[in-house]
């Protein structure tokens, strides 16, 4: 389908303010990492409320290194730990620090979690993002960047999914949530003129990524001799984007908000812009295993003759998964010249190194 390249308001990131929530997530402590790196901007602002949904010690790794980056750099970084569903402390924080651009990827993550949770996804997702909104509202940055998810296609047939698609059809309640967050972000974009950007995430995965991903729990299973399922029988494609790839995504699209036009009618005609970021070529989740199982015998992480055979269970179908997910990224790469390039095995590769290191100084942290 032919497009219009979306007009942008080119934003600047010298000098300016940056808020960052979920930093010592899996996306957001990548990203401020990239910002400190960049040495332009005067502070970056990070925030979250370091929850226990996956192990806290992942998170306060993450952290350090954080800390350890921002001693190095001209840039400013401060950490507030603080919910997001907190609205009077995210009020403070804007107050105080008057964000120029906010990066909001503060998020209860996980499609299964939320069919026993429903209530924790409400509070983050939804009531956290008004909160964000809200304060947005009382102190408008240049740009919001937020980030949706590839679940809200739900069982889309149609391949790839293109933001033209209708995801009026969620299949989990993860999933309802991102949408949600895509209409509330489109109706401040159109009542206070707030430039808005959705990012669509297509299966992150990379070092230090979340625990409850596939690709990492199936590293500790297999590593401790355990069975790892695979469900629908293996059938299941997935549209794995390292997580670099995401980053630079993220970074590019912070810089080129939707330009502020005035309708007909004389009302803003909303700054608001929605973009998948895809790797655009799904993997098959047993070829994505078996390139896994390659890389974990080559780090060391499995001895050679280990027996993959028997420590695999083929499963059904679970409540809330899709078959596959594919992304049309095409928006992003005319908008923003950018494509993610970074293939399963050299991304598979740097995540097993990552948790063979990562792994050996928690052993030798327990054992000091």
């Amino acid at each position: 389908m032919d497009r219009t390249i979306s007009e942008k308001t080119p934003i600047a990131l010298d000098g300016k303010t940056v808020l960052v929530t979920g930093s010592p997530g899996f996306i957001g402590a990548y990203l401020v990492l990239r910002l400190l790196r960049e040495n332009t901007l005067t502070r970056v602002v990070s925030m979250d409320d370091l929850n226990d949904y996956y192990d806290p010690a992942l998170k306060q790794y993450r952290l350090r290194q954080i800390e350890r980056a921002a001693a190095d750099a001209k840039t400013e970084h401060i950490f507030v730990r603080g919910s997001i569903v907190d609205r009077e402390l995210l009020e403070r924080i804007f107050e105080t620090y008057r964000p120029e651009i906010v990066v909001h990827l503060a998020a209860q993550a996980g499609v299964r979690y939320s069919i026993e949770h429903p209530e924790v996804y409400i509070a983050s997702n939804i009531v956290g993002f008004f909160n964000i909104l809200e304060a947005c509202r009382k102190y408008p940055p240049e740009h919001l960047v937020y980030a949706s998810s590839s679940s809200v296609y739900g069982g889309n047939q149609k391949i790839p999914f293109s933001t033209d698609d209708p995801t009026d059809r969620p299949v989990s309640l993860y999933a309802a949530t991102k949408k949600s967050s895509e209409l509330l972000a489109h109706s401040y974009a159109k009542l206070y003129n707030i430039p808005c950007t959705g990012l669509r995430f297509f299966t992150v995965y990379g070092p230090a990524g979340r625990p409850d991903m596939f690709y990492y729990s199936a590293t500790r299973k297999l590593a401790a001799g355990k069975t790892i399922r695979i469900f629908n029988y293996g059938n299941c494609k997935r549209d794995f984007t390292y997580i670099d790839d995401i980053v630079e995504g993220i970074f590019r699209v912070m810089r080129g908000a939707p330009k502020k036009t005035v309708g007909p009618d004389g009302l803003p005609i909303p700054p608001y812009a929605i973009y998948n970021i895809g790797g655009g070529t799904p993997e098959n989740l047993l070829d994505f295993v078996q390139t896994l199982q390659e890389e974990l015998v080559r780090a060391g992480v499995l001895p050679e003759d280990y027996d993959f055979a028997a420590h695999r269970e083929l499963a059904p179908m679970q409540p809330g998964d899709v078959p596959i997910t594919y992304a049309d990224s095409r928006a992003l790469e005319e908008d923003f010249d950018f494509r993610p390039s970074i293939g399963i095995r050299e991304g598979l590769r740097r995540f097993v190194e990552w948790y063979r290191a990562y792994t050996a100084e928690k052993e030798t942290d327990s054992d000091s």
